[in-house]
């Protein structure tokens, strides 16, 4: 870390220009900009903001030093449909990161220049019903960075200070980098209250081997895990899952996992990978009466009963969007700080950001589960 700056002494100086991972085009691929201006502050009414790399009153400036490539920044990459219905050109992606507090706007208090942070990416004005009743993850103005605004394949990004978190120092910075689908995976298992329950999780990627690690963590009895690549099965009996299932083979192991639950089947249903037939099969692996938590995001609309799945299962389903602010980021770090939850498994590679390249080719070929760049 560096030393947080006296009152008397100036402020760090910064480069005139950054490099960033842009969406130059409307088409496939992301472009490295190595002159990128330094992102600006928001004016509103503050003297000398609006400037390159100065922060409006509330909001700071981070210099990243490690991001995360998601699943989103696939879609970006490749330009599919839900990318280009959504993602402004010019728009510097990503929004999985971990950096180093460099300058803070005039009435931000609790984080100093120096401080290591990562961010919750949703960003809102905490003023709709939602944000004023505890669930501002689902604000109906949310603004993410990477999507809406401009995110942290760069060597800054600016950021209301509110949404920062101080990360613990005993949390590597490669862990810190990928806190943003970690919560994902620590919301969906808390929110189906996963304690002494079975459990089956449909989708073992990034996310869904978090989740698996997390469940055992939080309790969970016994562990289920259906996919279609073996060596991500392999990933998520070694995290804990019990019992780990190929897809491919067919869905007898619905009926196994009947047997193994007393014939009822699963009491939790953490939904990850979005497929359509995963989704029904899972549904179908749910016992009466339990509970489904539904991450994953199918590509398109499809045909589901609802009928037999839901109203006549009594099945309680859960949709899961983003992490709770801020409750989730205290579970994970108290679930990182316990020892009880890895993530190194699932980080599998790591390339700086000049890479960029060989880096989005290893997540998208299916090399690695999880990449992190370094700055």
């Amino acid at each position: 870390m560096t030393t947080p700056p006296t009152a008397s002494s100036p402020a760090k100086s910064l480069p005139a220009t950054m490099r960033a991972l842009v969406k130059e085009k409307a088409a496939p691929g992301l472009a490295f900009q190595g002159a990128r201006p330094l992102p600006k502050g928001s004016l509103r009414g503050v003297a000398g903001a609006g400037q390159p790399g100065e922060p409006g009153a509330t909001e700071a400036l981070i210099r990243v030093t490690h991001t995360g490539i998601c699943g989103t920044d696939r879609h970006i990459w490749e330009w599919d449909d839900w990318a280009s219905s959504r993602i402004p050109v010019g728009i510097i992606t990503g929004h999985e990161f971990v950096g180093v507090v460099e300058r803070v706007g005039s009435s931000v208090e609790g984080i100093k220049p120096g401080m290591r942070v990562s961010a919750e990416g949703h960003i809102t004005a905490g003023a709709d019903y939602n944000s004023r009743t505890g669930n501002a993850h689902i604000a109906r103005d949310t603004s993410i960075i990477g999507v809406d605004r401009d995110g942290c394949f760069a060597d800054y990004i600016m950021m209301p200070a509110c949404n920062l978190w101080q990360v613990h120092e005993s949390i590597p910075d490669n862990w810190a980098a990928v806190m943003d689908p970690l919560g994902n995976a620590v919301h969906t298992v808390m929110a189906a209250g996963v304690s002494a329950k079975s459990v089956l999780v449909t989708g073992v990627g990034t996310i869904g081997l978090m989740a698996v690690t997390v469940a055992r963590a939080a309790g969970a009895a016994r562990i289920f895990a259906v996919d279609v690549d073996e060596r991500r099965l392999d990933l998520a009996r070694r995290l804990g899952a019990d019992h780990a299932f190929d897809a491919r083979k067919g869905d007898d192991w619905i009926e196994e996992v009947r047997t193994r639950t007393r014939g009822e089947g699963a009491d939790a249903l953490l939904e990850m990978s979005g497929a359509p037939s995963a989704i029904d099969a899972g549904f179908k692996a749910l016992r009466n009466g339990g509970v489904a938590a539904l991450l994953g995001i199918p590509s398109k609309p499809f045909e589901f009963d609802l009928t037999r799945n839901i109203v006549f299962k009594g099945a309680a389903v859960l949709g899961i969007n983003g992490r709770r602010m801020f409750e989730t980021w205290y579970q994970m770090e108290d679930l990182l700080m316990s020892g009880r939850v890895h993530l190194d498994d699932v980080l599998t590679h790591e390339f700086p950001l000049e890479e960029y390249e060989k880096a989005f080719d290893a997540m998208r070929s299916g090399e690695a589960i999880k990449v992190v760049m370094r700055m």
